[in-house]
């Protein structure tokens, strides 16, 4: 398993910096408007792909994806000597980390309403105890076991 997830991560690290590479020969006026669309269109996606899978996994394998954005906010003379966060405030980016927890919740809502083909049942359970304020939704992730 172990080698699964870090031979994917590694997959998408090398394809999404292939793409940033790409960008940053070919575009030569760096206007931060257009080069943020295009890692937004163009390196992202490779990033994000089937992050419900490998989230919160190792930490090395989040930092080898963090760096392909870590490269690309360096990209701009003008921010280059600020610290990473700040960079991502002035581009308007997020962090991996916060896309993959922002993608696991739409799957999870996605699931307690019917629009996803997964039963919400086979990941969660619903709290039995209602004298918690707040809504019926509370819920508890199920064990899971990968020795079947």
């Amino acid at each position: 398993m172990d080698r699964n997830v870090a031979a994917q991560c590694n997959e998408a690290y090398a394809k999404a910096n292939r793409m940033l590479g790409l960008i940053s020969r070919t575009i030569k006026y760096r206007n931060v408007e257009s080069l943020t669309n295009l890692h937004k269109s163009l390196v992202s996606p490779s990033l994000d792909y089937c992050s419900s899978v490998w989230n919160s996994y190792l930490s090395k394998d989040k930092f080898l994806l963090e760096r392909v954005q870590h490269c690309f906010t360096r990209m701009f003379s003008d921010l280059r000597k600020l610290p990473y966060e700040q960079r991502l405030s002035r581009l308007c980016l997020s962090t991996l980390e916060e896309r993959c927890s922002r993608a696991d919740l739409i799957e999870v809502f996605e699931m307690i309403k019917g629009i996803s083909a997964t039963q919400w049942s086979f990941f969660f359970s619903q709290v039995e105890d209602n004298t918690t304020r707040g809504n019926k939704w509370k819920l508890i992730k199920n064990h899971c076991r990968t020795d079947d």
